[in-house]
């Protein structure tokens, strides 16, 4: 089906010729046709298939036909910055020749330019949750006119901890009876089922199988090596395949800087993409990459979600992920739009025990052979300690003087993340709201244990939520406690001070004195039983 076949408006229109769309993907069809009649919508699709351009177009054409005049908003929640970056490039392109204007909002960078921009007026707000909630808290943000809610990669929301933050935003947010709400998932679970059955109306449900895109389209090949082996092997087959572009996945950051730095002593351009990067440097990187300016890229999963270049060549799993679906998200990125791609995997004695989840969550085995001597290269970095640049040490050094150096790193590249501020009182994991911190991380334990919960029937599950996130509707128990605990120091004070009225001894002078005595003894023994003994 071809997007003119839909009632769209002519600006809209425009704007997706413009984009070079003819043909809807399966995604965009079927989110078309269900959006376009303002009903909600919960939708699994695997990154790669077009939904980022479904859901852009239905709230474009629902703003231009019937949201604009009346001042209405839509808000995209997204997992991370580049993904942020990535919807508004797509937003702009789409509404390039209509007056809708389009902006994103996300931590690692000033607030500064963010702010000017919503004084200016914003029409599709794109966002992490973290910021959107800075903005929103310090009133610079208005949400009370969005009447088109999309969270995008859900899946990844909920791995990423920020499930509490979404309840929090959704809870401010105009009711769901006046809002049209669409919920993008890779992976059915049921975190985000619980989301769309609290938060929708009767959602559509709709399902595009990501099998097709694992199994049909990608080259799969795993090599069994050994961990020693792994980088000559690498070197190997980008010097024997030379792919014109390349991403390598990870399962750390620390690993990620490693790889990228001996690509480099061995010649091969390359640079690595982590959460811990600035902002600034991190959008130059991925830029770059976009632009062929470099050809190999070496990143986490988390850092990876949002990467979308045009004819990636290659992917490399230099460690199997730790999770299954992982495996299909970073394959799934060199066959986009129905392109063909190539996907190698390393599999070594500590990875081994990955594989069989990842080949029963696609339904199928891997081609696989062990790596022989004709595949490697020589690796000239072998042998020299690669020394990882500042930040690692700065983040993971928790005295007093790496919590110095971590704030004069950030200063000085403008990192203003509010997960890293040292400043007092700034963001949400502050100082002074440490127990606030730490009932945050007690709360996320409710749906860590996805396989408990998804034994659960829905009464179940809905039954843990509400007792777990009572404290979001009606403040937290810390703020509880604390006014409880505050009111409690209040009555025993005004008793203590009845009983001082009346004549009696004061208990904080009786303490004291009591310490005073109990020192005294304390060194009186230790002199006794040191002269004792002679």
């Amino acid at each position: 089906m071809k997007f003119t076949e839909f009632s769209l408006h002519e600006s809209l229109l425009q704007g997706i010729e413009g984009a070079g769309y003819v043909d809807c993907t399966p995604v965009q069809e079927q989110v078309l046709k269900s959006s376009l009649e303002g009903r909600d919508l919960y939708v699994q699709s695997q990154t790669g298939t077009g939904k980022t351009a479904a859901y852009l177009t239905s709230v474009i054409q629902e703003l231009l036909t019937r949201g604009e005049s009346a001042g209405k908003k839509a808000l995209v929640m997204v997992p991370t910055r580049e993904l942020a970056v990535q919807v508004q490039e797509e937003a702009q392109k789409l509404a390039k020749f209509t007056s809708l204007k389009c902006a994103s909002f996300y931590g690692g960078v000033g607030y500064d330019k963010q702010v000017a921009s919503l004084k200016k007026g914003v029409d599709i707000m794109i966002g992490t949750p973290g910021r959107v909630i800075d903005l929103n808290h310090g009133n610079q943000m208005d949400l009370s006119s969005v009447a088109f809610l999309v969270i995008d990669e859900a899946d990844r929301m909920f791995d990423m901890g920020f499930y509490p933050d979404l309840r929090t935003l959704i809870k401010v947010l105009p009711s769901s009876e006046q809002r049209q709400t669409m919920l993008f998932s890779a992976t059915l679970n049921s975190y985000v089922k619980n989301l769309a059955w609290e938060y929708t109306r009767n959602p559509a449900e709709i399902t595009i199988a990501a099998e097709n895109i694992t199994v049909d389209e990608i080259a799969q090949e795993l090599f069994h090596v050994s961990s020693d082996d792994k980088m000559k092997l690498l070197l190997g087959i980008i010097s024997h395949e030379k792919p014109e572009s390349l991403i390598v996945f990870c399962n750390t950051k620390k690993s990620c800087e490693i790889v990228a730095k001996r690509l480099k002593m061995n010649g091969f351009e390359s640079e690595f993409i982590i959460g811990d990067l600035p902002q600034k440097k991190r959008l130059t990187i991925m830029d770059k990459f976009k632009a062929g300016a470099i050809k190999c890229l070496v990143a986490t999963d988390v850092a990876a979600r949002g990467i979308d270049v045009n004819d990636l060549a290659m992917v490399i799993n230099y460690d199997l992920p730790n999770e299954a679906e992982n495996y299909v998200h970073r394959i799934g990125r060199t066959a986009r739009a129905g392109k063909s791609g190539k996907a190698f995997t390393f599999c070594s004695e500590q990875d081994v025990y990955s594989l069989p989840p990842i080949e029963r969550y696609i339904e199928k085995s891997i081609p696989s052979c062990v790596a022989d001597e004709s595949m490697f290269a020589e690796d000239k970095s072998a042998g020299v300690y690669i020394k990882l640049d500042s930040y690692h040490e700065d983040y993971n050094d928790k005295s007093e003087f790496g919590r110095r150096r971590a704030a004069e790193y950030n200063r000085k590249n403008g990192n203003s993340d509010r997960r890293r501020s040292s400043k007092k009182g700034s963001g949400r994991y502050s100082s002074r709201n440490e127990e606030a911190k730490k009932e945050y991380k007690r709360d996320r334990r409710v749906y860590i244990d996805e396989d408990k919960l998804a034994s659960m029937s829905t009464e179940e599950r809905m039954k843990i939520y509400k007792e777990k996130y009572a404290s979001f509707a009606s403040g937290s128990s810390y703020n509880k406690q604390k006014i409880s605990t505050k009111k409690q120091g209040v009555a025993k004070k005004n008793s203590s001070v009845q009983k001082n009225a009346s004549g009696k001894k004061n208990y904080s002078s009786k303490s004291a004195e009591s310490k005073k005595t109990s020192q005294k003894k304390s060194v009186f023994a230790r002199i006794k039983s040191f002269f004792g003994k002679k």
